[in-house]
């Protein structure tokens, strides 16, 4: 039960207050990441941020790792119905590079994908994080596929560029022009090479375009 006028202590697990904890916890573990980094992002600063004890993050996730997961599953629902519905409409391969750009520079400003850059950094020293977040990324991998062959579907390119390894390629394209742009602070580089992008796209429209008529 939660004291009066202080912290959340323990409540009954699955009572109203526990979600709420529950969530306050993720909440606070997500901004602990995105602001502060893996290694700032401990039970007393998440605790803190979510104003509850300490205790409660073991007592609901079981460790801070899987608080960790829990706040980049967080991250990852909301950026897949924000991807999906990006996606759905995205008309020709001009479209869905133009709204590629406009979601990096999205995520850029709130900081959604520096939690998995985070916890992918996380991953390399931390066996226990490893698989989890591996997992984690194969989805992005299997909607990023499904999006170019289906909007490649009738071009030229979509023989010469298979739809899995070009997945591959945008994804960590994605994650390390993020990396890049928080490091250097500057995000016009990576957004030229969308500019590009863009122009290509174009040309594959118009070869698609030709093919139909």
């Amino acid at each position: 039960m939660a004291r009066a006028g202080g912290k959340r202590s323990v409540e009954p697990s699955g009572s109203p207050s526990a979600a709420a904890t529950r969530a306050a916890l993720v909440a606070g573990a997500v901004a602990a990441l995105r602001e502060e980094g893996f290694a700032g992002a401990s039970a007393r600063e998440i605790a803190r941020r979510a104003d509850c004890q300490q205790s409660l993050i073991f007592y609901h996730f079981g460790s801070v790792a899987k608080l960790h997961l829990a706040a980049l599953d967080e991250v990852s629902g909301a950026r897949n119905t924000r991807y999906r519905a990006m996606v759905d409409e995205s008309k020709t391969i001009g479209d869905l590079v133009r709204a590629a750009r406009a979601v990096f520079d999205e995520d850029l400003d709130q900081g959604h994908v520096t939690v998995l850059v985070e916890m992918i950094a996380a991953a390399q020293f931390t066996p226990e994080l490893r698989p989890e977040v591996a997992a984690r990324i194969r989805p992005w991998r299997t909607f990023a596929a499904d999006s170019v062959r289906e909007a490649l579907a009738g071009s030229p390119a979509a023989r010469l560029l298979p739809p899995e390894e070009l997945a591959h390629a945008i994804v960590a394209l994605y994650l390390g022009l993020e990396m890049l742009a928080n490091l250097e602070e500057e995000r016009e580089p990576a957004l030229a090479l969308f500019d590009r992008a863009g122009k290509i796209a174009s040309l594959l429209d118009i070869f698609k375009r030709k093919k139909k008529a």
